[in-house]
């Protein structure tokens, strides 16, 4: 059976938390539950940093506007882990080339993660934390659960996480006026901070820094 709807959902899930996704992928290669995940996923070193990194995550992504900079931090590193998990899962089935798992499941997760961080920025335009909350508690609990799902029901999973990425997609253009205000807030900020800093250095004879 080929590995590319697993290659998506966790593609689709690593742009979202991709911490949980090494987390639970080797979980599952460790415990038995799934011969599809490779070694490499299931060490104990690799298990504990990935636990650790997803508590961080747990944490950072329900503090308004903290959220939106761990966003954008791991602009980087979600699309990577798509690609990086995505290669792997294909090399350990040898269902689907290397590179084409990779370009799949990064790509997949790149996408995943512009919807997460749009969808927060409109978020954070809203004065009260709650639907941080809500909504972090939200997509972890869909990322386990669709994960999961997936090391039973592979396609079944992958058309779940394609409506989701479309929907996810939508929504973003839906929101994207409170996407601009969230943005010009933080250039404003930027700006009030570094004429400060200035006016500061002005009165103290400091340089500024």
């Amino acid at each position: 059976m080929s590995v590319l709807p697993l290659v998506f959902t966790s593609g689709w899930a690593s742009g979202i938390n991709a911490y949980a996704v090494v987390l639970l992928l080797g979980i599952f290669g460790a415990t038995g539950l799934t011969d599809e995940v490779p070694a490499s996923l299931q060490r104990t070193d690799v298990l504990i940093v990935a636990g650790v990194l997803f508590l961080c995550e747990v944490v950072a992504d329900k503090i308004p506007y903290v959220d939106s900079v761990w966003d954008s931090v791991h602009t980087v590193v979600r699309p990577v882990s798509g690609a990086v998990v995505g290669a792997l899962l294909a090399g350990q089935s040898g269902s689907l080339s290397d590179i084409a798992a990779g370009a799949v499941g990064g790509s997949t997760a790149l996408v995943s993660h512009f919807v997460k961080a749009g969808t927060r920025m409109a978020i954070n335009t809203s004065p009260e934390p709650l639907s941080n909350i809500v909504v972090s508690i939200a997509e972890d609990l869909g990322v386990a659960g669709l994960v999961t799902f997936a090391m039973f029901n592979p396609e079944a999973a992958a058309i779940i996480a394609a409506v989701l990425l479309a929907a996810g997609l939508a929504l973003l253009i839906f929101l994207w006026s409170r996407i601009r205000r969230f943005l010009r807030r933080r250039a404003q900020r930027r700006e009030e901070k570094r004429l400060a800093t200035e006016a500061r250095a002005r009165t103290t004879g400091a340089p500024p820094l």
